[in-house]
């Protein structure tokens, strides 16, 4: 893996797609740059830092990278965190920018060595591409095929060693040929009360805020478990402070901040609770299907699997049953309902 190799010219008409997308300054200003600073996820970091470690002593790549988890959570982040770790170059696209296979030669054959190439919503991949993905990432050469019909013939391009960081909200639909590829697997979880106190802290002082603890505890536990929420939050209670309070965000400016957003003390949104009592009212407590479920609330099924169902699976409020979505005992003591008599207790609880 070390031995870097002579890279070919790219092929005539060879492009690449656009590999970054518009992203907002502050988001960006507010994203860690090593592992010291990236908060939470500790043994994740702990094993991360024992592998890059000892890539840069062989002065290798790093092995393939596969990052599983919810939005919001830190995949991109931590794929530029690697690189920056690595100090080596960081490019980035999505899957459904790779539109053919040119485009992701494009990309491969102008990568410097022991890059980092980021691929988000990997799962997304068109199967022309992955399989051309396969080839690259085993033998760091790829196929291509000159000339048509009966005279085309193909021939085989080197590429400079690279780290491939996938990134997922679904593992279940990328390949096994793709995933058994990767070497290194590390999945996110939500973050804990602590890990998102110190997120506060650290981007309250990078945006220049006070903010005080009893604030910061709240804000903690109203952003679902995720640094991308807490931060747009931390933003949005700024805002409130500034025009209707002193400047400094106390609790008393994050509660009345919250209730002007509808969001309430766990962190449900007014379509989290939405969600929540169409199962009870609408369909007795459940089991209800989710593409029924999804009309309902009249969001999509990928919306509803990835950005809802997640946050409030983990706080216990609905259950997946194989008969379809379940609300738990505790969802109908948040919304302060009753259960109705004929709702199956062992659903509930």
């Amino acid at each position: 893996m070390g031995k870097q190799k002579s890279v070919t010219p790219v092929p005539e008409g060879v492009v690449h797609p656009e590999v970054t997308r518009p992203e907002d300054d502050h988001e960006l200003s507010l994203r860690p740059h090593d592992l010291h600073e990236f908060l939470g996820q500790t043994i994740m970091k702990k094993n991360l830092s024992v592998f890059i470690t000892a890539a840069k002593e062989r002065k290798e790549s790093l092995d393939h990278l596969f990052l599983i988890g919810p939005p919001g959570l830190g995949k991109t982040t931590l794929a530029q965190v690697v690189a920056n770790e690595l100090d080596v170059e960081f490019r980035q696209t999505s899957a459904p920018a790779l539109d053919k296979p040119k485009d992701l030669v494009g990309i491969l054959t102008k990568l410097s060595p022991n890059a980092v190439f980021f691929i988000d919503e990997i799962h997304r991949l068109k199967p022309a591409i992955e399989e051309m993905l396969y080839i690259a990432m085993e033998d760091y050469e790829l196929d291509w095929i000159i000339g048509q019909g009966p005279g085309a013939r193909t021939i085989r391009l080197p590429i400079q060693p690279f780290t491939l960081v996938g990134a997922t909200t679904k593992a279940g639909n990328v390949s096994s040929p793709l995933v058994s590829r990767f070497g290194i697997t590390c999945r996110f979880s939500f973050y804990e009360q602590a890990d998102m106190e110190a997120i506060v802290r650290r981007s309250a002082g990078i945006l220049h805020i006070t903010v005080d603890d009893a604030a910061a505890a709240l804000l903690a536990a109203s952003s679902r478990g995720t640094p991308r929420v807490v931060n747009r939050l931390l933003r949005r209670m700024r805002d409130y402070a500034q025009v209707l309070g002193s400047g400094f965000i106390t609790r008393k400016v994050v509660e009345e901040g919250l209730r002007q957003l509808e969001i309430d003390h766990l962190g449900l949104e007014k379509h989290d609770r939405e969600i929540l009592r169409i199962i009870i009212e609408r369909y007795n407590g459940g089991p209800v299907g989710a593409e029924t479920l999804a009309i309902s609330v009249g969001e999509a099924v990928d919306t509803l699997e990835d950005y809802y169902e997640p946050f409030l699976i983990q706080t216990g409020l609905i259950q997946r049953t194989p008969r379809g979505r379940v609300v738990t005992g505790m969802a109908y003591e948040h919304l302060k309902l009753k259960p109705r008599i004929d709702v199956d207790e062992r659903s509930l609880f």
